[in-house]
């Protein structure tokens, strides 16, 4: 286990990746360099052998986040991706393909992390680039543990690279699970406070990189699963008067190309051309694209196979979260495509691009966020890798949990809520209590890869799952099963969790 995940080197494949050096370390600044390089890429594409079997925002991600929510459904066909509908159904077992790409994506994802820290330990950098780039490492390993913590509760630690398999295995903490406090107050915490004591605001020359309002936020979001409100208030509140975030105007262009990297944007996943291709994550917007449709854009110079379809038709909004929108609620409208099934022919729903989407898809609704236009945004024909930002923090969450927080301390909760409410076009909230905070974070980050988290810290995970019509059992499904070959790995040393086999 340790060579294989903890010891694997980078691999050139993604846009960002770029050899990696052997052996490290190196005092050559350029190792440290790629490195860190390696790493970012390790947030859109692992090219590591086995297809599928290694993932941090893919397909796996959407089916561990979106769809196992009731924001979504599976979609697609009833047999397309048994693993996807299992997940879906929380019917998943440890042997799960898709949780164990999870696993192995984050687990290797850490490796680079702990390879460029050596690197970077040793580089004849100036001090001020050392602890900049030692920031931008540490924010993406304690993100990338936060996100274990939350799949899985404890697992391994791992914060160095092991002088061999042998010194490796001798360490047998390595293939031990440490208790989720343990990860949260000896990994996530520390690596998010270096970021954020270390890393300069957003400003024209770090574009893509990770900032200290990248990490104060991030840090302010694990506060609010540790239910550190004071802390979550200090942060936010800080925050908001670095004065390098605002509101955009328009919600629908967040998910555009234009939207990237905006007024909002605290940190997403970069994507870009890679090579003459497009190097962005794979599967992303694809698999959830209307499936079995013929269409066209509006365009006679352009042209399409109106046979062809724009993606596999994963990760379907549900009507459950359509309802729950209110009327005149803009934000509707740019997260859920709404298809005319029965409709006929000539009554086709129209996209932002001009792509007309006829009678035929399998399901009614799509997820509008991860669409990417073919005609009017970067693509050079690689449906799989389309370039795809991912949003992971903006704003609008900052706001979000400015408001949660001062429904636990006292403070003012309805000027942040009401400046997200606003922005939707929505008048101010009739009261300002906690189901009306939870209620508008719902609908504003739809999509986004946080509602079943929220359902769990919340404490009505099953409550809400079980009336969706789910199979939800608690204290079984709120975290996922530790895939089996992890636990034959370490000699029995990692336990799974309960309930599963």
């Amino acid at each position: 286990m340790i060579t294989g995940i903890f010891l694997l080197p980078s691999c050139k494949k993604s846009f960002l990746d770029v050899p990696s050096p052997s052996p490290l370390p190196s005092n050559d600044p350029q190792v440290a360099q790629d490195e860190v390089t390696a790493l970012y890429s390790s947030l859109i594409y692992i090219d590591a052998g086995g297809g599928w079997s290694f993932d941090t925002h893919g397909i796996s991600f959407i089916a561990a986040t979106n769809i196992m929510s009731d924001d979504a459904d599976k979609g697609s066909t009833t047999a397309d991706q048994p693993g996807i509908n299992d997940l879906d159904n929380f019917t998943e077992n440890s042997g799960n393909a898709f949780v164990g790409a999870l696993w192995n994506g984050y687990y290797v994802g850490i490796a680079r992390a702990n390879n460029a820290l050596a690197a970077l330990a040793t580089a004849q950098l100036d001090n001020a680039t050392i602890k900049r780039l030692t920031g931008e490492v540490r924010f993406i390993r304690g993100y990338y543990y936060f996100n274990l913590v939350r799949f899985f509760g404890g697992v391994p630690i791992v914060t160095y690279v092991p002088d061999g398999p042998r010194a490796a295995n001798a360490d047998t903490t390595l293939a031990s699970r440490a208790s989720a406090a343990d990860v949260y107050n000896n990994v996530i915490i520390p690596d998010l406070t270096y970021a954020m004591n270390n890393l300069p605001l957003k400003n024209a020359a770090v574009v893509g990189r990770i900032t200290k309002g990248a990490a104060e936020t991030m840090l302010a979001k694990v506060n609010m699963y540790l239910q550190n409100w004071q802390q979550v208030d200090s942060l936010t509140t800080d925050v908001m008067n670095s004065a390098q975030y605002s509101l955009v105007s328009d919600y629908s262009s967040i998910w555009k190309a234009e939207g990237d990297n905006n007024a909002e944007s605290i940190f997403e996943i970069e994507t870009a051309e890679f090579n003459g291709t497009d190097g962005g994550i794979p599967l992303y917007s694809e698999s959830q694209g209307p499936r079995n449709l013929g269409g066209n854009w509006n365009n006679p110079s352009f042209t399409y196979d109106p046979t062809g379809d724009l993606g596999w038709g994963f990760c379907t909004p549900t009507q459950n979260l359509v309802n729950a929108y209110e009327p005149g609620d803009v934000r509707k409208a740019a997260t859920i495509i709404t298809c005319n099934l029965l409709a006929p022919n000539g009554n086709a729903d129209t996209l932002w691009d001009g792509f007309i989407i006829p009678v035929g898809t399998q399901s009614q609704y799509y997820n509008y966020k991860a669409y990417h236009s073919e005609k009017d945004e970067p693509f050079f024909q690689n449906r799989d890798r389309k370039e795809k930002n991912v949003h992971i923090l903006r704003y609008a969450e900052v706001l979000l949990m400015k408001a949660e927080a001062a429904t636990h301390l006292g403070g003012d909760v309805m000027t942040p809520l009401n400046m997200v409410r606003a922005r939707a076009g929505l008048p101010p909230a009739g009261t300002a209590d906690i189901n009306a905070v939870w209620k508008e974070r719902r609908v504003e980050l739809a999509m986004e890869h946080d509602r079943f988290f929220d359902l769990v810290r919340q404490g009505r995970v099953a409550q809400v799952m079980q009336a969706s019509g789910k199979t939800f059992t608690s204290n079984k499904n709120e975290l996922l099963p530790i895939p089996s070959t992890q636990i034959q790995l370490s000699g029995g040393r990692i336990k799974q969790n309960p309930g599963y086999n």
